[in-house]
């Protein structure tokens, strides 16, 4: 159930930076890391029908087996089998690596490993797509981008005319700003600290923007005055607890609906008066924008091909693969989105 990926083209996720500074729960090491890409089916391995040698694919750092109750129910995209696992090195089948130095393992990351010519990686986690789709534009929906869009489209759903705050300008945040923009949303309010995101986001449909910096008040009363009791829908991409919060707080009681997409640290608490609840304020989870990886993200690709859908303007930098180092410092430095890598030069 194993397939063998050519990657021809990889980006760099803040996740990739995270447990690269080993910031994650548990440091593997050595480890190759890398999960949001495109390339091209090179080989497959026994039990293997879905995909056949010469396919388009983008990898994903978590999978469809398409068998067990998540894959099976309409509500649901988080497969037991294949989910993603951030402390697991190795390929489930036989709990090895197929990635060596010196007869030493080198360990997987969230089953993609994609920072390498080739990888291997169980066939639930590669999504096979058009190939008349250009993979080093194709290739960012793999992860980040898939996620803000499809949490405001799949979970906030906005309808047509509304108004809605995204908490947080990176790249997730402002594939959720576009997906507001898709839907028909009227007015989109970014929520940042950092005020050279604003220019940007202007790209991405955002109509206003606010810095809680400049406030005495907490953002939630400001958002609320300023949409005559609030927004219809809110989306936090920020993972900041305290941003979680005000996103929950800061929709119209009767129909708001907020969007958690950020992740949290481990030991945060989310606290709201319960209240808040009761007033019909609806809050929502959603793992990977609630797309299934192999059912639904071709149809995000196709969203691209019939140029429904901008990518190109997520994309902001390119070097080959030789200079990878490169992306980690502009990402470092918070320039840019996305900075493709380009494994032939």
């Amino acid at each position: 159930m194993e397939v063998r990926v050519k990657i021809l083209y990889t980006s760099l996720c803040h996740t990739d930076v995270y447990f690269w500074e080993a910031k994650g729960q548990t440091p593997v090491f050595p480890r190759i890391f890398g999960h949001e890409a495109g390339g091209i089916i090179g080989s497959v391995g026994e039990g293997v029908t879905d995909v056949a040698p010469g396919d388009h694919v983008l990898p994903v750092f978590t999978g469809e087996c398409k068998e067990c109750p998540h894959c099976k129910s309409a509500e649901s995209n988080m497969c037991d089998l294949l989910r993603i696992n951030t402390d697991r090195g190795v390929m489930i089948g036989d709990g090895k690596s197929r990635f060596s130095i010196n007869g030493k393992p080198i360990y997987h990351f969230v089953g993609t490993s994609t920072f390498s010519e080739y990888t291997v990686m169980h066939v639930g986690c590669v999504a096979k797509i058009n190939p008349e789709a250009p993979l080093d534009k194709v290739c960012v929906l793999s992860c980040g981008i898939s996620t803000g869009l499809g949490a405001t489209i799949n979970v906030a759903k906005p309808p047509k005319g509304s108004t809605v705050a995204i908490f947080g300008l990176g790249a997730v945040g402002l594939a959720a700003a576009e997906g507001a923009k898709i839907a028909g949303a009227s007015r989109i309010i970014g929520v940042d600290l950092n005020p050279s995101r604003f220019e940007e986001a202007r790209k991405f449909g955002c109509t206003e923007f606010v810095n809680p910096k400049d406030h005495k008040k907490p953002v939630q009363q400001i958002l609320a005055e300023m949409t005559n009791g609030g927004v219809d829908r809110s989306v936090e991409c920020t993972g900041n607890i305290n941003a979680m919060i005000q996103a929950f707080e800061c929709v119209h009681d009767g129909w708001g609906v907020a969007v958690l997409v950020g992740v949290p640290h481990k030991d945060a608490e989310f606290k709201t008066h319960p209240m808040n609840f009761l007033n019909e304020r609806t809050l929502k989870g959603t793992f990977f924008g609630s797309y299934k990886p192999r059912t639904d993200l071709p149809n995000v690709v196709e969203l691209y091909m019939k140029k429904e859908l901008e990518v190109e303007k997520f994309i902001t930098h390119s070097v080959p693969f030789a200079e990878i180092n490169k992306a980690f410092d502009l990402m470092a430095k918070g320039e840019g989105i996305r900075c493709i890598i380009r494994m032939e030069n």
